[in-house]
């Protein structure tokens, strides 16, 4: 019985985590990464477990949950012919093989170096959010394959450092490419999967033998914690989704950019300070 009560706060924080990533995933079509991330962060921070391991496994864990997610969301853009073949066959192999690196050396990085590439990264989206500056700077290098490929390696290994699916970093990309929104979405979703199974397997394989995690991980991924969140992300997904459509998108766009700022902010001041 102590054990369920001492372990209490850290269910409600995933359970909290997991309901707020499916929320924010319906409403603006972002993976949930980027939401999950810091909210386990809170959470395993709250029960006071290693500041130098906790946020391995939050990265970790939410690579493990994309995996689910991202398999549906891929065949449900597939199935509405969203999916581009062509980006998949040029991107794949390189954000695989980027997500794959990022997810082995993630041991080599403190907590703090991990809490600055989200902070910097999430800073980025949210100003990509209100002034595209990648689709200005990347506009004319849509045709290149090289290019391309670079952006697909780049995108692999932040993407896994950051615990996301990469499509706050891979729509804009493509968009920016000459892509429709639509497709670029759609082909987002299937690269997520192809970026989130290597980048699991390196956070597993980089953390087996690492002290301080929380009980029942693999490596760097904690199950638990996983289940928690991954039920209840896809348990409120369709609400955010509902909700989608009766809410102004201009402001839930602002409303996720200032999000961002907060966390991207908030993760850079815990790492400097």
């Amino acid at each position: 019985m102590s054990v369920l009560i001492e372990y209490l706060p850290l269910v409600v924080g995933l359970l909290a985590a997991g309901a707020l990533a499916g929320l924010m995933a319906g409403l603006l079509g972002v993976g949930g990464g980027i939401v999950m991330v810091p909210a386990m962060a809170v959470a395993f921070d709250f029960v006071g477990l290693n500041p130098d391991v906790y946020h391995h496994v939050a990265v970790g864990t939410s690579l493990a949950v994309i995996i689910a997610t991202g398999i549906s969301s891929a065949k449900a853009h597939y199935q509405r012919d969203a999916v581009m073949p062509d980006v998949l066959k040029m991107w794949g192999p390189f954000i695989v093989g980027g997500a794959l690196i990022g997810g082995l050396m993630a041991r080599m990085y403190s907590g703090d170096v991990l809490r600055i590439i989200f902070g910097l990264v999430a800073l980025f989206v949210a100003l990509n959010i209100v002034l595209p500056v990648q689709k200005k700077f990347m506009s004319r290098l849509g045709g290149s394959v090289q290019t391309n490929r670079i952006s697909a390696a780049f995108i692999g290994y932040i993407s896994a450092l950051m615990g996301i699916g990469g499509g706050s970093l891979s729509v804009p990309t493509l968009v920016a490419f000459g892509n429709s929104m639509h497709r670029a979405v759609g082909t987002s979703a299937a690269l997520g999967v192809l970026l989130a199974v290597p980048a699991t397997l390196g956070f597993i394989i980089s953390g087996w033998d690492v002290g301080g995690r929380p009980p029942l991980s693999l490596g760097y991924v904690n199950i638990p914690a996983m289940l928690v969140i991954g039920i209840m992300a896809a348990a409120m997904a369709p609400l955010g989704a509902a909700l989608a459509h009766r809410l102004n998108q201009v402001q839930l766009k602002g409303a996720f950019g200032l999000f961002l700022i907060l966390v991207g902010a908030r993760m850079l001041w815990q790492a400097l300070a």
